[in-house]
Order: structure tokens, then sequence, then C-alpha cells
């Protein structure tokens, strides 16, 4: 059996000097939080837009953005009041058609109607993740903000509906990257992210863990498991932690951005990986040198 790949002992040098070289402005351009961060300066309406943008972040980053571009352009810029707060039949009337991949209108119309309840009692998603974890860390805070996201009656919702909004204690197959992705958005203060939640310590955050930042995490042995799964997401945080406890998914942005530029073609290329500051760490370089 072969051994394990373990993180050398540079790994937390490596990802700094990663980090510090990352060309922000590119990749930020080319993210879903594009679109978000020009609600940031209204708490509620960046929680909003948050959400939405969360939830349709499946595929490709062009695809998600035009997919929540449309969605802001269905709204007239104003996702509150002309969706969440809209009557239902002015929801309907805006949503008509829309669509990306397998999420219709719909569900997006039932989301909107769902926040539009939270809001209402007094409530925010801060509040109800807040509440989870509390009681019960991470894994409870997402469960708590899914229970309200799903709504209290499953014949209510649309088909297919409810499993937009997983739960890491429904059980570990599900990576939940599209929830802790957007509990990523809120609390960090650094850019790229809004930092609107003041009630979450970044410390206790986890890693939205999507393909891209899987297969990197992976190759540098900050998880030995082939899944992305809750417990892969458990043991790539808790490999982060001995980097940054206080922000372990500091890392995250550079990472997925890492795949999904080409920056990390995923084989050995010597014209791009030579250069590559975790060059050493990775796997796939293992006991070689670069020329």
């Amino acid at each position: 059996m072969a051994a394990a790949h373990r993180p050398t002992p540079e790994l937390p040098e490596h990802l700094r000097a990663l980090y510090d070289r990352f060309p922000f402005d590119r990749s930020v351009a080319d993210d879903p939080i594009s679109g978000v961060r020009q609600f940031r300066s209204d708490p509620k309406a960046a929680e909003v837009a948050g959400i939405f943008a969360a939830t349709l972040a499946i595929g490709n980053t062009t695809s998600i953005r035009g997919a929540f571009a449309e969605l802001v352009r269905r709204a007239d810029g104003d996702l509150v009041t002309n969706l969440v707060d809209a009557a239902p039949r002015e929801r309907r009337r805006r949503l008509e058609g829309f669509r990306h991949r397998w999420i219709r209108a719909d569900q997006m119309a039932y989301l909107a109607c769902r926040l539009h309840e939270q809001y209402a009692t007094g409530g925010t998603l801060e509040t109800a993740f807040a509440a989870g974890l509390r009681v019960g860390g991470f894994a409870a805070g997402l469960d708590a903000l899914a229970t309200v996201l799903r709504g209290p009656d499953p014949a209510d919702a649309p088909p297919g509906y409810r499993v937009l909004f997983p739960s890491p204690l429904d059980g570990p197959e599900s990576a939940c990257k599209r929830m802790t992705l957007f509990v990523r958005w809120m609390v960090r203060t650094e850019p790229p992210d809004l930092g609107i939640w003041t009630t979450v310590p970044a410390s206790e955050l986890r890693i939205p863990l999507d393909q891209h930042t899987y297969w990197i995490a992976y190759h540098l042995g900050l998880t030995s498991r082939r899944t992305r799964s809750w417990r892969t997401v458990e043991e790539v945080t808790a490999a982060l932690q001995l980097v940054d406890a206080l922000d372990p998914v500091k890392y995250d942005f550079v990472l997925c951005h890492t795949g999904i530029s080409g920056d990390c073609p995923k084989h050995r290329d010597l014209a791009v990986c030579g250069p590559c500051v975790v060059r050493p760490d990775c796997r796939l370089w293992r006991g070689r040198r670069a020329a």
C-alpha cells in the first residue's frame, strides 16, 4: 500500500506565498461573489443576494454569474423589494421562464417566500445560523439555516427544492458546498468576502469544498479521502486550522481559483507547475525535480 501523502512542514509558508502573489482582481471578476458585492452596503440586501447567488452556484462561474445577473435584472436591481417582499403573483410574473441548470423559477419564488417569512419574524439568516452554531457548532448552524430555507412543510415546497439546501446532519455524504460558501461570504471580513455577519467568528468556518479546492487539497496532503463529503470538509478544515486557526478558510478562494483559472493544470506540466510555490508539496511532484 502506498504511503499517505502528508503536508510538508513548509506548506504553511508556501500557502502564504501563494496567497500573497495571487491575482485577486482577475479572479474576483470571474467569481459569483462579484455580483453580490454590489449589495454589501445593506446587510439585508447582501444576505438576500448572497443566498440567491450561492443557491445558483452550480456549473461554471460564467454561467453562475449570468444566472444571478438575470435574476437581478428581473428584479430591476432590487431583490428585496421586487422578489422577497413582493406579492406572490408579482414574484411569479418576474420569475416566469427563469432557469439555471435544473433550478427553476418556482424554486426561486419559494426561496423568496421563505426569506420574506424569516425577515417578517424579525429574524435574519445570520440569527438562524448563529442559533444553531451556539447549540452544536458549525454543522448545527448549517442545519438551522437549511431548516429555515427549506420551510416547515415539505408538501408546500416545489419538487426538488429542499435538496438545494442540504445539511451535514442529514448524513455525511454531502459537502454542502454552496451553503458553506454562503456563510464564508457573510462572515469573513477580508476581500473578496462581505463580512456583514458580526456574531459568527471566522475561526468557526468550514471549507466550501468544490471540485477544484478538493483536488488541490488532496494533492497537497490536506486530506486522504477520495470523495467530497462532510468528513472531507472537516478533515481539510482541520488541516488548514493548523496553518491559521483564526481564519482556516482564508486560502479557499485562492485554492479554488488556482484550479478554475488553469494555474493548476491537474497534471504535471513543467511550464505551468515550475513557478508554482506549492509544487514542492504536491503529490504529483513528490520525488521529482523541475529542470
